[in-house]
């Protein structure tokens, strides 16, 4: 029996993650329940906090917080998701009497392998 080989790619553009699967292939082909987990920790949220962390270079969580025009609590929520995975870095800065964390990128490259 000849193997199969199902491909699904997953890009970051300006601030947003896609995942394309071939066109051929019908939906019955694909469990979803992984790529419905991949997308949460990869979401699109996410996606624009790596994008600024990136391209703008923010000099602690509150700077990024600002840049994305969200909430504190909810983009430093995020980037301890990503810092549990190993996609960003804090890096503690003392300015007068507060550490600062300010989150970089570990790496600039992602690569998912799906083991079936």
């Amino acid at each position: 029996m000849a193997s199969k080989i199902r491909e699904i790619t997953i890009t970051q553009s300006k601030g947003a993650f896609s995942i394309f699967r071939r066109q051929e292939s019908g939906k019955e082909d694909y469990d979803f329940s992984g790529v419905l987990a991949l997308r949460q920790l990869l979401s699109n949220e996410k996606a624009r906090i790596l994008h600024v962390i990136k391209t703008q270079n923010p000099s602690s969580i509150y700077d990024l917080a600002k840049k994305l025009s969200r909430s504190f609590k909810s983009v430093n929520d995020d980037i301890k998701l990503l810092e549990r995975f190993g996609l960003v870095e804090l890096s503690q800065e003392k300015t007068k009497n507060r550490i600062r964390h300010k989150p970089k990128l570990v790496s600039d490259h992602i690569t998912i392998n799906l083991k079936i």
